[in-house]
């Protein structure tokens, strides 16, 4: 459908309408009288009641090049497509009458309060992931705060030695996009990575331990070993605690299970692909970027940094991430289960 430019009525219609308003005639009898739509009767009559006159009035600027109407039917394409293309908008704008710019386009969904962001990766969730979000998130809606305090949050995390996948922003002047000063260092494949399992609570950080070699369950039954009851000793949790972990497999083999059990630890049984729910995931994210600040240039630099920016963590901060974990619950449930702003 196209979607063309209205023209201005000639001055004479206008006179016309107005005369006919003045003589006691309402909207809908002008609009068939003169054959005229009656939004713009009650348009022109709206004008001549505010400036006294029917004449057009100078403008403040240059016309829109994109009517309120094409705007509107871009907002819509938009809103149905969010993952659209500018150059895709710009099709549907010639498709409908309308050619614009791509910076035309823009400028438009920006006075309608749409920006382009780069899009959040998210875990693929089925209904079932959904349905047990909803039912865990109403489960532990009520859970006092003292009992949120005695969870020990776990989980794991790859840390690359120029890996941040964060943009960096740099002033410089036109031509000097290659300067040393300009660019981030890179290698192939990150430089190396290690991998990380750490956890901790409303009381600060526990244990932070660099995995070596292969992960499996015996390697994370190990660690527990040596870390899990440290862990919870070092941030006075006592022997009461409740441990989180996700549904990794290596965390629900039978030895880890057999493990668990042996040792008496009481586990917050987890929905699977909710990283949404589990508030150390904003810890990763503060102690990547801490890590990146310092720029480590080896593998052993990057474990003792990672370990130094960990301990220093404030309590304020986990105190701050466990107390949200209502508010997470209370997401899951209006989201119906899907991923949420956390």
């Amino acid at each position: 459908m196209r979607i063309m430019r209205s023209k201005e009525l000639p001055k004479e219609l206008r006179d016309r309408i107005v005369a006919r308003h003045r003589s006691g005639q309402g909207y809908k009898r002008i609009s068939a009288a003169l054959k005229v739509p009656k939004s713009t009767v009650a348009s022109i009559i709206l004008k001549w009641k505010k400036f006294g006159t029917t004449r057009t009035l100078p403008r403040p600027g240059r016309p829109a090049k994109l009517s309120n109407r094409g705007r509107r039917a871009l907002v819509r394409e938009v809103k149905k497509n969010p993952k659209i293309t500018v150059a895709e908008l710009q099709r549907c704008s010639r498709e409908m009458g309308e050619s614009s710019t791509k910076s035309t386009i823009t400028a438009a969904l920006h006075q309608s309060g749409l920006y382009g962001r780069v899009a959040r990766r998210k875990p693929l969730l089925s209904a079932r992931h959904m349905k047990a979000c909803i039912e865990f998130a109403k489960k532990h809606m009520k859970d006092s705060q003292t009992m949120r305090n005695m969870i020990l949050w776990s989980d794991e995390t790859k840390i690359e030695l120029f890996g941040v996948n964060s943009k960096r922003y740099v002033w410089r002047k036109p031509g000097t996009v290659h300067h040393l000063l300009n660019t981030i260092p890179t290698v192939k494949h990150g430089g190396g990575s290690i991998r990380l399992w750490g956890c901790f609570s409303a009381a600060g950080t526990g244990r932070l331990v660099a995995i070596e070699g292969k992960m499996n369950a015996a390697k994370y039954r190990e660690i527990l070993e040596e870390n899990l009851f440290q862990s919870a000793q070092d941030l006075r949790l006592g022997q009461r605690f409740t441990f989180q972990q996700d549904n990794n497999p290596k965390h629900t083999a039978k030895i880890t299970k057999e493990w668990l059990r042996n040792n008496s630890v009481t586990i917050l049984d987890w929905p699977s692909q909710s990283p949404d729910l589990n508030p150390i995931e904003h810890l990763w994210r503060d102690l990547k970027m801490a890590v990146h600040q310092r720029s480590p240039s080896n593998l052993i630099e990057l474990e003792r940094i990672c370990k130094e920016e960990w301990q220093r963590i404030p309590k304020s901060r986990c105190e701050k991430l466990v107390a949200s974990f209502p508010r997470r619950l209370m997401a899951v449930v209006a989201q119906k289960g899907a991923s949420t702003q956390y």
